[in-house]
């Protein structure tokens, strides 16, 4: 056979090699390599938002409390640097200071009853457009109109309204209501009230920013759990109609559970916000008649006296005071939801 191959011309079968077979590379070698790939090329993509993060927020936040921990104001700005001459007069000043407790007294009530009345009537509102009607869609886009319009529009109207010489709040109470006197809502600290017989004093301003905070806000509470409701499985509640059960009852044993987990993360999310709240309250009363929060204290301290040293060191207390709060609450609460 191979004089035949000869005879006829193939070409000789190549001769055996000696170098060695190359081995396939281990697979955890590899998958070592993809991953650092992959991490250098999520690195590259987020570098522009890292960067971004550090200059707008890290960058300030210690900018801010370098300039808590010195003596700076307006005037000598240009002077501090991170490196200055730190001090405590600051924070001393700020915890013997009366009127701070006082703001602080005064953000707290603003805050929990701002929020619990938004997720209130978020809440009223969800459950009363639930059921579908005509023109239930024009109700529900309309309910957004005070979250959305501009907080300049909203409190001008507000103050309009509520104006003791002209406006149509006190105009229509003294007709409809007997009122003696008009009301001064947004500048008077206390007044009166008499119910069955008994009088006792309420904050009249504080009370009015806190009535704007929750129709403002509403919305937001609206929207969370109007979603939640429309997610819920009607078979529940069905059953629990055909056993007999009444409207409150369906409400308490089967609803409120299930929206419990939203309004949880609704109460923090309004807490946050309602406690940092500053153009509100600022736009109607300016911070007077009882109603001066910590962030309007802060602005205060920074444009009236020209404090930035301890506008700085207030800023610093209020994010303390709600990171704290905010941790006992999700220590305390976050938990059970987690395991409920």
């Amino acid at each position: 056979m191979s004089e035949r191959a000869d005879v006829s011309g193939a070409p000789p079968p190549p001769p055996p090699t000696t170098e060695p077979i190359p081995q396939p590379v281990r697979g955890g070698r590899a998958r070592g390599n993809l991953a650092r790939s992959e991490a250098r090329a999520g690195l590259s993509l987020i570098s522009p938002t890292l960067v971004i993060v550090v200059v707008m927020v890290v960058l300030p936040i210690i900018w801010t409390v370098s300039l808590a921990f010195q003596q700076i104001r307006l005037l000598n700005l240009s002077s501090a640097g991170i490196f200055g001459s730190y001090t405590i007069d600051n924070f001393r000043g700020i915890f013997t200071s009366e009127g701070f407790w006082t703001s602080l007294w005064t953000t707290l009530i603003y805050s929990v009853l701002g929020t619990a009345s938004a997720i209130g009537l978020g809440l009223v509102a969800a459950l009363a457009l639930r059921k579908a009607f005509r023109g239930r869609t024009f109700v529900r886009a309309a309910m957004l109109l005070p979250y959305v319009a501009p907080v300049v529009a909203v409190t001008y109207a507000w103050s309009t309204m509520l104006s003791p010489q002209f406006g149509v709040v006190n105009y229509w109470g003294q007709r409809l209501l007997g009122w003696d006197d008009p009301i001064a809502f947004l500048s008077q600290v206390s007044g009166e009230v008499s119910i069955l017989g008994l009088s006792f004093s309420v904050p009249t301003a504080l009370l009015t920013v806190i009535a704007f905070e929750a129709w403002r806000s509403f919305p937001f509470a609206f929207l969370f759990l109007t979603a939640r409701l429309q997610a819920a499985p009607a078979t529940l509640e069905e059953a629990a109609k055909v056993d007999g059960a009444t409207l409150t009852q369906r409400f308490r044993y089967i609803v409120l559970p299930q929206l419990l987990p939203t309004i949880a993360v609704l109460s923090v999310l309004r807490f946050i916000w309602t406690f940092n709240s500053f153009d509100d309250i600022y736009l109607l009363t300016g911070g007077g008649a009882g109603t001066e929060v910590v962030s309007v204290r802060v602005f205060n301290a920074l444009v009236s006296r020209g404090d930035i040293g301890a506008a700085a060191a207030q800023a610093l207390v209020l994010a303390a005071i709600l990171a704290v709060l905010v941790g006992l609450y999700l220590k305390r609460f976050a938990t059970r939801e987690e395991q409920a």
